[in-house]
């Protein structure tokens, strides 16, 4: 199952809480998530920033809604427990407690509306956007935007004159790590005789370990002729590992390919190469982290 949506922890917060004690929220999070039997796999999910899980993010903008709506209260940071109020909506056992029912306390209705104008938060267009908390608004459109960046940067690769996207892929691995700078590390090739590889990285300053790259503009599948022709280069220079990159997509044919052979080839699609990019800040620029 996935993590449910921050509202889907409204009621079983409250539940928890109904002993009228105060509850630690570092207890309350492993807690609810066996309640609502939460794998470990999903535990193990983080929001976009890498940090916070995301079932606790859940759980946490739970407790802010209902404490806004007057459900529960703070004693302390990060201690809960219930109120009179809370209780009362718990003995309600004909209604459901979500955003729609907080919205009904005069006082959440207020608080929620003035967030919202305040975020400026784009018009909800289906139920599920409704059901997101905060955090979650801002995750789903952090993907949105990462992945119309990427399709902008491939689309200005494959615009990009002869040559670029060369140099491109050579600078991307030393962002990666791979071999310290350009100058130390990083080569084009991609002239006659270059036996089909544009670029070679040294993992050390003799050259004693290298890495062969090819990139291809490509619109349509790259299949398995293409990456046995690069495995066949590989080959000729020796070499056992090979950095295949790719504009468009392998088919599954190629992919399976690489698992079979001994040499160390690694295939780097569209997708992936906008991705890496994006994360290593390649012809990017990084206004904020989030």
């Amino acid at each position: 199952m996935t993590v449910p949506s921050f509202q889907n922890w409204f009621q079983p917060l409250l539940r928890r809480l109904q002993d009228g004690c105060d509850h630690r929220m570092v207890e309350l999070y492993e807690v609810l998530a066996d309640d609502l039997q939460i794998s470990e796999a999903d535990r193990a999910e983080l929001l976009p920033s890498g940090v916070v899980p995301t079932y606790k993010s859940r759980i946490s903008w739970a407790r802010t809604y209902l404490k806004m709506a007057g459900l529960v209260e703070q004693p302390q940071r990060s201690v809960v427990r219930i109120t009179p109020a809370g209780l009362d909506a718990l003995k309600n056992k004909g209604v459901s407690i979500d955003v729609a029912c907080l919205r009904t306390i005069p006082a959440f209705a207020e608080w929620h509306s003035a967030g919202r104008r305040s975020q400026q938060e784009p018009e909800v267009t289906s139920h599920s956007e409704a059901a997101e908390s905060p955090e979650d608004t801002l995750s789903r459109v952090y993907r949105k935007l990462r992945a119309e960046l990427a399709i902008e940067l491939l689309d200005r690769i494959k615009a990009s004159p002869a040559g670029f996207f060369e140099k491109l892929v050579v600078d991307l691995m030393i962002k990666m790590g791979y071999g310290g700078s350009r100058e130390e590390a990083g080569r084009t090739v991609g002239k006659s005789g270059d036996g089909g590889i544009d670029g070679v990285i040294n993992e050390d300053r003799l050259g004693l370990d290298v890495i062969y790259l090819q990139a291809k503009r490509w619109e349509g599948t790259v299949g398995r002729p293409v990456v046995q022709a690069f495995v066949g280069s590989l080959a000729g220079f020796r070499a056992s590992k090979g950095v295949l990159i790719t504009t468009s997509t392998f088919s599954a044919d190629a992919r399976n390919y690489v698992q079979q052979i001994g040499a160390k080839v690694v295939l780097i699609d569209g997708e992936a190469l906008g991705s890496l990019m994006i994360q290593h800040g390649l012809a990017v620029t990084t206004v904020a982290s989030y």
